[in-house]
């Protein structure tokens, strides 16, 4: 033996490691070295690296070892967890089925409580019962007798509830019962002082939209008043117009654009509602509507310095000195001046003109335009959406002309009429 370990293996240890080393041998052929190039993007230089035999082996024991914890863990959740639900449910009946014992227990106890109390009253009135009459004394024998019974009657229950694993609640409804009116007299004392609660805020709260009722009809007063002191000025031309407050107001909040915000939706109120509060939602709408109309209408002046040489009317032609009707009015300026939109709207024209030379002509809606006349060059575009204080062309002297200034015009529905009213500061 000895002679065959000295021939084969240089020592003992040599002997006892070479059943391993046979196997890493093996594996190593298995999984020889490799060498793996990896590039860097950032240098354009190229790393080689080698994977050991150990390194291959090594983690192709980890991926089997996750593999074979993933594929059990897997077969555990899908075996086991309806099991576990299962007993879950049985828990949960347990606990169930416990909580109704002890609610037949309490309902016992207090029932054994409630005769034994009755049994020593019966049995004081019967060692007392000298002077009452043999019928009342077989009357209190026989309610005691009764008490005995359904002591014995609790007693029984009480034993088969302790010692029966089957036992299944029969007063359970009764105590349920007893929750139920217990759970509504706690409601009920919360309900009366939710009630003393809230008749103390019904007051608060009736002092609060006094105020605030007040304090609204105020405001909104003050604001309508303010708004129709803005368009007080240009009454007598919406009236020639045949125009009225309450007929602009109402298309001003039925009016859309993407300056002034989508239509006015009116507080809808129930038809039996306080009169103050439809009062105040009638005040809103009305100084709802008045605002955008202050917005809509094109009031101001379309140049910075306001110099009038030409007003509206029946004039002498400078062409052909013969009288002729001026649609609109002319202000003094240079050419280059810049000329401004007046309100918001969309540009619906934009070029050449017979007689009005180069022209801009904006839409501001309700039916009302302002026409530019005369210009030397236009800044905007047809389509264009503009908003008050835009420059929109340039003042010159185009089309037929005796000098720079401006032909401004303000129409309603086609039709030209005396701006002179919006125009005034």
């Amino acid at each position: 033996m000895i002679g065959f370990i000295a021939r084969y293996f240089s020592s003992l240890w040599e002997l006892i490691t070479s059943p391993f080393r046979i196997i890493w041998r093996g594996i190593a052929r298995i999984f020889p070295p490799r060498d793996c190039t990896v590039m860097d993007t950032q240098d354009g230089e190229v790393h080689t690296y080698q994977q050991s035999s150990f390194w291959r082996f090594t983690k192709f024991c980890a991926i089997v070892t996750m593999s074979i914890w993933a594929a059990w863990s897997t077969y555990v959740y899908v075996y086991h967890r309806p099991l576990l639900q299962k007993r879950t449910q049985q828990l949960e009946q347990s606990r169930t089925q416990h909580h109704r014992q002890m609610s037949d227990l309490k309902t016992y106890l207090k029932k054994y409580n409630d005769l034994t109390k009755e049994l020593n009253l019966t049995d004081y009135k019967i060692l007392n019962a000298n002077k009452l009459s043999d019928q009342e004394k077989e009357n209190l024998l026989n309610t005691k007798s009764k008490i005995v019974g359904e002591l014995d009657f609790l007693q029984t229950r009480i034993v088969k509830m302790m010692d029966d694993e089957n036992y299944t609640p029969e007063f359970d409804k009764m105590a349920e019962l007893s929750v139920v009116v217990e759970l509504v007299r706690n409601e009920n004392d919360i309900l009366k002082q939710q009630h003393q609660e809230i008749i103390l805020q019904s007051t608060e709260i009736a002092d609060a939209d006094k105020q605030i009722v007040d304090a609204v009809s105020k405001m909104t007063n003050e604001n309508i008043s303010n708004l129709r002191d803005n368009l007080k000025k240009i009454n007598s031309s919406l009236t020639k117009l045949g125009l009225n407050e309450t007929k602009l107001t109402e298309q001003a909040n039925n009016y859309s654009n993407q300056f002034i915000g989508g239509k006015y939706i009116p507080i809808a109120l129930n038809k039996n509602a306080n009169e103050k509060y439809k009062k105040i939602a009638a005040d809103i709408e009305k100084w709802h509507g008045l605002n955008r109309l202050t917005q809509i209408l094109p009031m101001g002046a379309p140049v910075e310095h306001k110099v009038i040489t030409s007003p509206y009317g029946s004039r002498q032609d400078p062409f052909t000195k013969t009288p002729k009707q001026h649609k609109g009015i002319d202000f003094a300026g240079k050419i280059g001046t810049e000329l401004y939109a007046v309100a918001p709207g969309r540009v619906v024209s934009a070029g050449e003109r017979s007689g009005y030379g180069t022209t801009v002509e904006i839409d501001h809606g309700l039916g009302f335009t302002t026409l530019y006349a005369h210009l030397s060059k236009i800044m905007v575009s047809r389509g264009d959406w503009v908003r008050p204080g835009t420059v929109i062309g340039l003042g010159g002297s185009s089309g037929r002309s005796t000098g720079p200034h401006l032909h401004y015009e303000i129409r309603y529905k086609g039709t030209p009429f005396n701006p002179i009213n919006f125009v005034k500061e």
